[in-house]
C-alpha cells in the first residue's frame, strides 16, 4: 500500500497524551501535491513562533484539514490511549474531501472509514503527519493559554499541563481543577489526600 498510488493522503497526529490537565488534541491534514510548504518537521522540534507561522501556512494551503479533541472526562473514562484514538478518528471524519489513505503517527491506527498505516516517528518523515502535529500543537497550546487566564496560579501558559515542578506544586497547594485528569496518578493522589 504505497502512498504514491493515492492522490489524497491524510496525515494524522495527536498531542497532549502526557499532560495532567486539558484535552488530548488531534489533527488530520491533506497536503497538496507537490507541497511547497518549507520547514515541516515534528512540532516539538520547532520554535513556537515557527509553529505559528507554519500553522497559518498549512491552513491556507492544505487541501483539507481538521482539528478535534477528546475531553478530560473521556480521557478519564476510556484511558488516554483510547481517548487519543477517538480524537484522531474525529479529526479524520471531518475531512472534506475524505482521503484515500491515512498515515498515522505512532504504532497503531484509529478505526477509520478508509485505509490507514501507522508510522513510528512519522512526524519526522512524512510532511502530512508533520503538518498535523503542528496544527494539533498550536491549537492545544492556545487552549492551555486560555485556561491560564481562568487559573493563573497554575501557570498553564508555561507548561501546558505537563507535570513540571511548578505544576505539581500548584496541584498540591491548590488542589485539582475540573480540567485535571483524575485517572493520572499525580492528580489521583492529590484528590485522595484531600478527599476530593
Amino acid at each position: 500500500m504505497h502512498k504514491s498510488r493515492f492522490r489524497l493522503v491524510a496525515g494524522i497526529d495527536e498531542v497532549g497524551r502526557g499532560p495532567l490537565a486539558g484535552p488530548v488534541v488531534a489533527a488530520a491534514v491533506i497536503l497538496p501535491e507537490p507541497c511547497l510548504i518549507e520547514g515541516l518537521a515534528d512540532s516539538k522540534r520547532l520554535s513556537e513562533s515557527r509553529r505559528i507561522k507554519l500553522d497559518q501556512q498549512i491552513r491556507d494551503e492544505a487541501v483539507a484539514y481538521a482539528v478535534a479533541e477528546a475531553s478530560v472526562e473521556e480521557i478519564d473514562s476510556l484511558n488516554i490511549l483510547h481517548a487519543s484514538m477517538l480524537a484522531m478518528q474525529r479529526a479524520a471524519q471531518q475531512l472534506t474531501p475524505q482521503p484515500q489513505l491515512a498515515l498515522v503517527d505512532g504504532n497503531r491506527c484509529p478505526q477509520l472509514a478508509f485505509p490507514a498505516r501507522a508510522i513510528v516517528k512519522g512526524d519526522q518523515t512524512e510532511a502530512c503527519i508533520s503538518a498535523a502535529s503542528i496544527l494539533a500543537k498550536v491549537y492545544r497550546d492556545a487552549l492551555m493559554c486560555d485556561l491560564h487566564l481562568q487559573y493563573p496560579e497554575f501557570g498553564f501558559d508555561k507548561h501546558k499541563g505537563y507535570p513540571t515542578r511548578q505544576h505539581l506544586c500548584a496541584l498540591r497547594e491548590q488542589g485539582a481543577l475540573p480540567i485535571h485528569r483524575r485517572s493520572f496518578s499525580p492528580v489521583r493522589s492529590v484528590c485522595e489526600e484531600s478527599g476530593a
